[in-house]
């Protein structure tokens, strides 16, 4: 369920962090670095200048406000797709090839650092769906300072919208899902929505530790129910693992789905 205490990132069954979510953070912290020296556009030293809001974003309020939905409130046998955007396009082809050959809806997550890296494929992305904001360079949003937050969502919003061509949907997820009540509070603030996730497939694992298509379907049909919120990625797992494993698994993933009963819903069921 969605909570408000503090939320840490994917851990290993001993308690420790994953292989993958410690190259992440380490990622994250390199990048926020480089970040910070870039100037006054996106920095996180005290004297940066914070970049401006989007126009026309209100805050969130309402029963909208104050959460991180881990699911969306229908009953019908319905699931909304989502893929993270951070690291490598690799899976993206196979990806949007899968969506469209089925028909079915999906809201992608995507980091500004993604966007301006890989500006082909968020174009591409955001030509057929919706795009929300993932943060600038998916650092642990709890560990920020209120400025440093409100530059990481900015940031992203301008860089994605530069390469969209269009503002990101009102729409954010914490990277690594490490959230508090004051993070989630301040991202209202800027006229964002929180999403977590009911089942995250792991397929970010990989397939050098056991991540397969059997495992991500097996996963999903544990977690079925109506409104379920499925996150999956679409880059590879690492430079030493290059597999793509929920890209590869979509298409079974979506049959099996379809098996059951179930039928695809967007993110737009929360923001109308």
């Amino acid at each position: 369920m969605a909570g408000h205490g503090l939320q840490q990132p994917t851990r290993s069954p001993g308690g420790g962090p994953t292989r993958r979510g410690l190259l992440r953070l380490a990622a994250a912290a390199g990048a926020v670095a480089a970040a910070g020296t870039a100037g006054p556009a996106f920095g996180h030293g005290k004297d940066s200048a914070l970049p401006r809001a989007s126009k026309g974003r209100p805050p969130v309020t309402g029963p909208l406000a104050g959460q991180d939905f881990a699911r969306l409130p229908i009953s019908e046998k319905k699931v909304a797709l989502t893929f993270d955007c951070g690291s490598s396009p690799d899976g993206v082809d196979k990806v949007l090839t899968a969506l469209e050959a089925h028909a079915v809806p999906a809201t992608f997550f995507m980091t500004g650092r993604f966007a301006s890296d890989h500006a082909d494929a968020a174009r591409r992305i955001g030509r057929a769906y919706p795009v929300g904001n993932h943060s600038m360079t998916h650092p642990e949003f709890p560990r920020l300072t209120h400025d440093e937050r409100v530059r990481e969502l900015r940031a992203a919003d301008r860089s994605v919208a530069g390469a969209i061509g269009r503002a990101p949907a009102p729409l954010f997820r914490f990277p690594f899902g490490a959230v508090d009540r004051q993070c989630i509070d301040e991202v209202n603030a800027e006229g964002y929505v929180c999403v977590r996730w009911t089942v995250d497939t792991v397929g970010w694992k990989g397939a050098a530790a056991g991540a397969t298509t059997d495992t991500v379907i097996a996963r999903v049909m544990q977690a079925l129910t109506p409104g379920a919120i499925i996150l999956m990625h679409v880059g590879r797992t690492s430079t030493a693992d290059p597999s793509t494993v929920d890209a590869t698994a979509l298409p079974q993933l979506i049959e099996a789905i379809n098996d059951q009963g179930y039928g695809y819903t967007s993110l737009g069921t929360l923001i109308g």
